[in-house]
């Protein structure tokens, strides 16, 4: 069985293809259609469904965490503009409100396992209320956890709602009995220096004084400036657009524990 993953933004769409080749995410199709022309029998064959799907940050995480390929599951990053500080914040009003297609689709497919993330703040934590309360009239149990970044290591806060739902199931009871714990979630270690850099996959960035006084972690040789229009606008338009990969791997690997 392969993977499925939904991406509207040619650019990021390609970049999962450039990964599936490489090997990097599951094996899958890529999909550039928006969600809310994608119905329940176009996706009846995957094994994983990947919504909203970026660069893959979701089934590299999976991976991280020891989630096999061949193991259902679906996630979904439903667009953050509509909910984020650096937006107009219309939250439900914002055309890019998709969560009801994502609804529509976990409702009639009934996944049995769903992993999401969303932007932090108070208008990302009263979407969360609502999309729980969606998810729990669905008979879905849901865990919440609000992390930053630096919880796995990232030399930034990036802090950000992760969300996981799992269906009614044998082990559906020992979910929502961990939840009512929020001390449930906090368990797993956080394996960052005291400078912010985690000794692996940041250890190599190195501090940087930019022209507003701020400090900021850096990959060696960056420079704070630019000449013209980037060409590397479309790989930024991708980071900012992703998950931490490491952190949801946090996420995944601390509801496998709980679901085991």
């Amino acid at each position: 069985m392969t993977a499925y993953y939904n991406e509207i933004d040619p650019y990021a769409a390609q970049w999962l293809r450039n990964l599936i080749s490489a090997g990097h995410i599951a094996p899958g199709d890529v999909d550039e259609r928006s969600i809310v022309d994608v119905q329940p029998d176009d996706i009846s064959g995957y094994t994983q469904c990947h919504f909203f799907a970026g660069i893959g940050g979701w089934s590299y995480g999976l991976r991280l965490a020891g989630w096999p390929d061949d193991r259902r599951v679906w996630t979904g990053s439903c667009p953050c503009q509509p909910l984020s500080s650096a937006g107009k914040q219309k939250g439900h009003l914002d055309e890019r409100h998709l969560w009801p297609a994502f609804q529509h689709l976990i409702a009639k497919c009934r996944p049995p396992v769903v992993f999401g993330e969303q932007v932090a703040g108070s208008l990302g934590l009263r979407w969360m209320s609502a999309v729980r309360s969606d998810l729990e009239g669905d008979r879905y149990a849901c865990g919440v956890a609000c992390l930053p970044g630096f919880f796995a290591g990232a030399p930034q806060q990036r802090e950000r709602i992760y969300w996981v739902a799992s269906s009614d199931s044998p082990g559906c009871d020992r979910v929502k009995k961990q939840d009512e714990q929020p001390t449930a979630w906090s368990k797993v270690p956080r394996r960052n220096d005291t400078d912010g850099r985690s000794s692996s996959f940041w250890s190599a960035a190195v501090q940087m004084e930019g022209a507003d006084g701020t400090r900021r972690l850096l990959s060696p040789g960056i420079k704070l400036l630019a000449d013209g229009l980037s060409e590397g606008m479309g790989r930024m338009r991708g980071y900012g657009n992703a998950i931490i990969p490491q952190v949801a791997a946090e996420v995944i690997g601390a509801y496998m524990e709980i679901a085991a």
